[in-house]
C-alpha cells in the first residue's frame, strides 16, 4: 500500500517544489516506486522533471474533475522509478468549479484509490495557499512534510498551517500525520540560519527531520534543465541532502 505524502506550506518560496521533485527522484534512486503529483497551477514540479507543461492534455485538473483516471494522466519521467501526474495552468479554475460539488474535499482521495497500491510512495506538490487544492491534497494524504526556510519569517504562518492540519484531522482525515518539518535553504555562514534551526528544533523536537537542506547553486539550476538534482549533479550537496532525506523517510516508514 503506497504512502501518500503531501508537501505543504502556504508560504511561497520555501522549497516545496524543490523538495517534491528531489525527494521523489531520491526515493526512485533508492529503488522505491514513486508517483509525483503536481497539485500547483504553476506546474513547476511538472516542468522540473522535463515535462512540456503546454502539451499536457490530461493532468491533475482532469483527475480532480473525475473526467479521467489517474492511470490516463500518468507520464513516465527521466528519473528512474518515478511517474508523474502533471499540472497545467487550467488547474487555477478547479477551486471555482469544485465549490458546488458534494464532497469536494475528497476528490483527490477518491481518484487515487485506483493507483495507491501500485506505488511505495505518492508525493503531492501543493500550491502555496490553504485553498481547496491543498485541502484535497491533505485530505488524500497519510502525512505531510512542511518545508521551513531558514530565514527571518520562517515561523510566520506555521501556526496557521498547523491549525489547518488540526481541523483537517478533525473533519476530513483523522489519520493525517505530520511526517516532519524540513529545514531548507540553510546557510551555515549566516547567524540567522543557525538561529532558525535552533528555534525550530527547540520548539518542535522530534517533529524536525535530522536532514537539513543546504543552499546550493546546483539545486537552483537543475529545474531549468528539466531535471532532478540526482540527474543533474548526483555529487552536489543538494543531491546528498535529498538522498539523506529519502533515507530518513524510508527508515521512518519501515518501522
Amino acid at each position: 500500500m503506497g504512502k501518500i505524502i503531501a508537501i505543504a506550506n502556504q508560504k511561497g518560496g520555501v522549497g516545496k517544489t524543490t523538495t517534491s521533485v528531489n525527494l521523489a527522484a531520491s526515493l526512485g534512486v533508492l529503488e522505491k516506486k514513486v508517483l509525483l503529483i503536481d497539485a500547483d497551477p504553476q506546474a513547476n514540479a511538472s516542468s522540473g522533471v522535463g515535462i512540456d507543461v503546454d502539451s499536457v492534455e490530461i493532468g491533475t485538473y482532469q483527475i480532480l474533475e473525475h473526467s479521467n483516471t489517474p492511470l490516463e494522466a500518468i507520464i513516465k519521467c527521466t528519473a528512474p522509478n518515478v511517474d508523474v501526474i502533471p499540472a497545467h495552468i487550467d488547474l487555477v479554475a478547479i477551486e471555482i468549479e469544485l465549490v458546488d460539488k458534494e464532497n469536494r474535499e475528497y476528490m483527490l482521495k477518491k481518484a487515487l484509490e485506483s493507483v495507491k497500491d501500485q506505488y511505495d510512495f505518492i508525493i503531492i506538490d501543493c500550491a502555496p495557499s490553504l485553498g481547496l487544492l491543498t485541502l484535497n491534497a491533505l485530505t488524500a494524504a497519510d502525512s505531510v512534510i512542511i518545508p521551513i526556510q531558514c530565514e527571518y519569517f520562517a515561523l510566520e504562518g506555521l501556526g496557521k498551517l498547523l491549525n489547518t492540519i488540526k481541523s483537517i484531522q478533525k473533519i476530513h482525515n483523522p489519520d493525517l500525520d505530520i511526517e516532519g518539518l524540513l529545514l531548507t535553504m540553510y546557510d551555515s555562514r549566516l547567524r540567522l540560519s543557525n538561529q532558525v534551526v535552533e528555534e525550530v528544533q527547540k520548539h518542535f523536537n522530534d517533529m524536525v527531520f535530522d536532514t537539513i537542506i543546504q543552499r546550493n547553486v546546483k539545486l537552483s539550476e537543475a529545474p531549468s534543465f528539466g531535471e532532478s538534482i540526482i540527474n543533474y549533479d548526483a555529487t552536489s550537496k543538494g543531491a546528498v541532502n535529498y538522498l539523506s532525506l529519502a533515507e530518513e523517510v524510508i527508515k521512518k516508514n519501515s518501522n
